[in-house]
């Protein structure tokens, strides 16, 4: 069998929670990880000098808004995304279908693709599982995601059944379409709701065609469904992905909900929720979330977190962060960015080290008991 451009190893276990480490064009990647999100070839406020400083091996773009604006074509014109944005580290894009389906009324699933409006000027437009597999192409990132459906996060069984045999079928045409095979890996998305043998149904298509995948992972969570539903999912689901490639949970960056992804064997996780939280002026500490806006913390001259040493942390205190955010200067949404995503990033490279000792457990429930108390 050919070497697929994206590997991953198995490096220790702890239950079912793993710490590995993925190879990719660009770079390698210590799992579990979390994967800041650069929705138009930017993560919001960060330059690429302090993404490197967090500690961030990974970021990814976004096939739907880098086809609008400013055109894959373009990019690929200008030597690819990672010349374009100066990054030289792994990326990861998706493929357009969570923003495609999100759009509601002004969009039209068919069985060749989707027909859509763009949300910016109301102008026509088509995606494909052919379509989206070209755009990442042209984009060159690292790992390519297939084009699939996402249903509602409460969609009947009615629903989810033709909804996963379309996105298997999808699946085919995006293996045939992938061009880039020695650069790009390319993953498959595992969906089916919150039905366990719906997930199970999808997964097992999926894995007929394992030779073409560098990884799977699971959609169609944290859409609106409840957290319970969710877990429950992960862990019936995740353990039956193949050991020897990586497994990714799609859209989570809450803390609690990250380390129990983990905790069923999850490798990578990706999110806009610490830069958008951060924008609002809410930030993660490990005594829970602090909405640094409040009056209260006026004359703090406390670090947002007293236990964080990042340099948001390590320079700034409260009171002056929310005089910032209150009189809306764009440094304030980059320090609370700056922190958040640092957060998250080391609550991951926290998990590898107790997973590595044996310890992810008991770490796991120290972290929640602790965040949670309030």
């Amino acid at each position: 069998m050919k070497k697929l451009p994206v590997t991953y190893t198995l490096e220790a276990k702890d239950g079912k929670a793993r710490a590995g480490l993925i190879k990719t064009p660009h770079g390698d990647i210590e799992t579990p990880v979390f994967m800041p999100v650069g929705t138009q070839a930017t993560v919001k406020t960060m330059s690429k000098e302090e993404l490197i400083d967090i500690g961030s091996e990974i970021i990814l773009g976004n096939t739907y808004h880098l086809y609008l604006r400013p055109n894959d074509e373009l990019i690929a014109r200008l030597g690819g995304l990672h010349k374009f944005m100066n990054w030289d580290r792994p990326i990861l894009t998706d493929s357009g279908g969570f923003q495609v389906f999100s759009l509601g009324d002004l969009r039209k699933i068919k069985e060749e693709g989707v027909y859509f409006s763009s949300h910016i000027d109301g102008s026509k437009h088509f995606i494909s599982p052919e379509k989206s597999i070209n755009i990442q192409n042209n984009l060159g990132s690292d790992i390519v995601m297939l084009f699939d459906e996402c249903p509602p996060g409460l969609s009947t069984r009615e629903y989810i059944l033709p909804s996963i045999e379309r996105t298997t079928r999808w699946a085919r045409r995006c293996i045939e379409a992938h061009k880039n095979k020695d650069t790009q890996g390319l993953f498959a998305i595992v969906q089916g709701g919150i039905y366990e043998d719906m997930r199970e149904k999808s997964l097992e298509e999926l894995k007929k065609m394992d030779e073409a995948f560098s990884g799977y992972a699971i959609g169609g969570l944290a859409v609106g469904e409840p957290r319970e539903d969710m877990y429950r999912i992960l862990d019936y689901i995740v353990e039956k992905c193949p050991e020897d490639k990586p497994r990714y949970l799609m859209g989570v960056g809450e803390p609690v909900d990250m380390l129990n992804a983990v905790e069923s064997g999850i490798d990578m996780m990706d999110c806009v929720q610490p830069t958008r939280l951060a924008r609002h002026g809410t930030v993660f500490t490990k005594d829970g979330r602090l909405v640094i806006k409040s009056v209260k913390y006026s004359e703090d001259t406390r670090p947002l977190d007293e236990e964080c040493d990042c340099y948001v942390c390590r320079n700034y205190s409260r009171a002056y962060i929310r005089h910032l955010i209150k009189v809306q200067e764009v440094l304030g949404l980059r320090l609370t960015s700056y922190h958040n995503l640092y957060f998250l990033i080391k609550l991951m490279k926290d998990s590898r080290e107790a997973i590595k000792s044996g310890k992810f457990k008991e770490f796991k429930e120290e972290f929640i008991k602790r965040y949670e108390k309030k």
